[in-house]
């Protein structure tokens, strides 16, 4: 089979997709140098395709297994949030219709900023119901960060307007839910439920801190999130500690007894 195409032709064909094998092995045989970048490019192309729905594959095995038991409407909780010595912690809650396909879904912190901005957008208009809840700074230093995670967790839940069947949870219980739960260590890498509540909660929490920024000038919030870089250190021992940092937290706790 010989390609009688341009090579402009060729690259709106192949970007439609629908191409056989045949026609690809007659593309390998031809010798014009534009024609095989291009075919590069495809082949690169389909790897990653394929990568990803391998990926979506492994990361659906909870889900798969409880669809295929009738429960369709499974929230993925997760938060964000636990580290940082200033600003609140967030969670979320989201349940995915089971048709869905987000490529590229996957941990929130294995994701670029761009990348979750993305499917941070993705994942609000496909899924089924989601909610957020935020825990500010003074409930944290009361609770300390583990009970005021699983509050936050537990409001997410609680906001959902349905009813979710069963809850894949982010290594925790929560255990002022009836809901059946499953609580799945690492769940964020594992469950698409979960990594589309890390996202989600991420997300959030990531704007919240910008806005921050804008308040509290010179500690770098809108790059650091609050966590303690070097930078949010060095601004934290001049400036001293907003009504936003955790005071519970060691290196806040240092800095308001030197003051």
């Amino acid at each position: 089979m010989r390609v009688q195409l341009t090579i402009r032709e060729i690259k709106e064909q192949l970007a439609q997709g629908d191409v056989s094998r045949e026609w690809i092995d007659a593309l390998e045989a031809d010798e014009r140098r534009g024609v095989q970048q291009l075919l590069a490019q495809w082949e690169r192309r389909q790897t990653r395709e394929q990568t990803l729905r391998d990926q979506w594959h492994a990361m659906t095995t909870y889900e798969r297994h409880y669809w295929r038991l009738g429960k369709t409407l499974l929230a993925g909780v997760d938060e964000v949030g636990r580290g940082p010595l200033a600003g609140p912690v967030v969670a979320a809650a989201v349940i995915l219709p089971p048709d869905a396909y987000l490529p590229g879904l996957n941990d929130s912190k294995k994701l670029s900023a761009s990348e979750r901005e993305r499917l941070y957008g993705e994942i609000v208009h496909v899924a089924l119901d989601w909610q957020t809840a935020i825990v500010p700074v003074a409930r944290i230093d009361e609770v300390n960060i583990y009970h005021a995670t699983l509050e936050a967790m537990t409001a997410a839940v609680k906001s959902l307007r349905s009813e979710p069947q069963l809850l894949l949870n982010d290594a925790v219980h929560l255990k002022e839910i009836a809901i059946a739960q499953e609580k799945i260590v690492a769940g964020d890498a594992r469950s698409i439920s979960i990594a589309a509540a890390s996202i989600v909660a991420k997300v959030t929490r990531d704007r919240l801190m910008a806005k921050l920024a804008e308040t509290y000038e010179g500690y770098g919030f809108e790059r650091n999130m609050g966590y303690g870089t070097a930078e949010h250190l060095q601004a934290l021992r001049t400036n001293g500690p907003t009504p936003e940092h955790r005071r519970s937290f060691a290196p806040v706790k240092e800095v308001c007894r030197s003051k």
